[in-house]
């Protein structure tokens, strides 16, 4: 097959959903298909004016393009929301040849706001005002519903996602399927579990409300009233140090550590440095950063949220705790410390669950949707 993978945004491995695509790409072609990608910088070649409708410019430009292309694809898997133009020029116009348009979604819209209304009533949401939450609504969510609703067929990242589509917006199980994002073999390596007297966390991603770094601070104060020599690193957040130091507290910052960028490659020593790790977030489709350390071997903490819970069993291979809760975060860490035998059980349970998620596995998936959209027939 001929594939055209799009989405908006940077070309840029290191960041979550760049990475989504590029792996996709690259097994894509390990089994035989032709892959072109096309990010932000090369549907957009200006940035966007004004900048808050930049999502719609790149949607629309990007079913121009795909219109005027010269080499004909077999099929487009564009990203949400930005299949969205494409999709409704398709519906509306019935344009013979046009490719088929297989959506990928990471998550579900309507937990994300949810999830974020909660937080804006506890002070914990950076722009979910009632402005914001209309904006979101007219704006972002019509551009996820028109990408549900035209696509052939579609890769949903979570279940609370896939299962969402389906009752929502009626759309047939058998075109829209949960495929899980994969993990790289990099990252599948020994560890050595033993006893320490203090232990060091790790947080892997950006510095967002969703994904619960208030209630992280929260737990790290908790946890360093127990274990005093506690460390933590904020490892990929994007924002500068002294930003992320400013939500701890003044007497606790010299033990946290912040590195706002780390290379791809340089992220597997960055696992097997640090003994436990931990994602408090609200919402998210399924991380790269909790499949990445899995595949390492690390006792994981996080929430029982959509995209954590869809891998992770709480006492099997990782430990799960309510969304929003830092005493239950901090509890879960200090049984952790408390145990290397817990760590090595559920450390090495998670390595084993990651064999079963890695990009071959997972891409053959898309494979599979891909090949039921170029199938003759009318689109659903």
């Amino acid at each position: 097959m001929r594939i055209l993978i799009a989405i908006g945004v940077p070309r840029q491995r290191e960041a979550g959903a760049a990475g989504v695509v590029l792996n996709h790409a690259r097994e894509l072609e390990r089994l035989g298909h032709s892959v072109e990608c096309w990010f932000i910088e090369d549907v957009l070649k200006r940035p966007a004016k004004p900048k808050r409708f930049e999502a719609l410019i790149f949607a629309i430009r990007l079913a121009k393009r795909i219109s005027r292309a010269e080499t004909r694809f077999d099929v487009v898997n564009l990203h949400a929301p930005w299949g969205c133009a494409y999709g409704v020029w398709r519906k509306l116009l019935r344009v013979a040849g046009a490719p088929p348009y297989v959506m990928t979604m990471q998550g579900s819209e309507e937990r994300y706001v949810q999830a974020m209304r909660q937080e804006h009533r506890k002070g914990r949401a950076w722009n979910f005002g009632w402005q914001n939450r209309v904006w979101h609504r007219l704006y972002h969510q019509t551009m996820y519903d028109l990408s549900i609703r035209t696509a052939d067929y579609g890769a949903v990242a979570n279940r609370e996602g896939t299962i969402c589509v389906q009752l929502k917006y009626h759309r047939d199980p058998g075109h829209f399927w949960f495929v899980p994002n994969g993990v790289e073999e990099r990252f599948f390596t020994a560890r050595e579990y033993t006893k320490k007297s203090s232990p060091h966390l790790l947080y892997v991603g950006s510095w967002l409300d969703r994904k619960g770094v208030y209630y992280l601070a929260d737990a790290f104060k908790l946890l360093v009233q127990a274990m005093p020599a506690a460390q933590l690193t904020v490892a990929g957040c994007t924002n500068p140090g002294d930003h992320v130091i400013a939500y701890f507290a003044p007497e606790l910052r010299h033990q946290v550590r912040v590195l706002p960028f780390v290379k791809r490659e340089e992220m597997p020593a960055i696992y097997a440095a640090h003994d436990i790790f931990v994602l408090p977030s609200l919402v998210e489709g399924m991380p790269l950063t909790l499949l990445e350390a899995m595949a390492s071997g690390m006792p994981v903490v996080t929430t029982e949220a959509c995209g954590m819970a869809d891998v992770l069993e709480d006492g099997a291979n990782g430990l799960l705790v309510p969304p929003a809760d830092a005493p239950a975060l901090a509890g879960a860490i200090e049984q952790f410390h408390n145990s290397v035998e817990l760590q090595k059980q559920l450390g090495q349970a998670a390595q084993r669950t990651m064999c079963r998620y890695t990009w071959e596995c997972v891409t053959q998936k898309l494979e599979k949707i891909l090949m039921l959209a170029v199938q003759p027939g009318e689109p659903n």
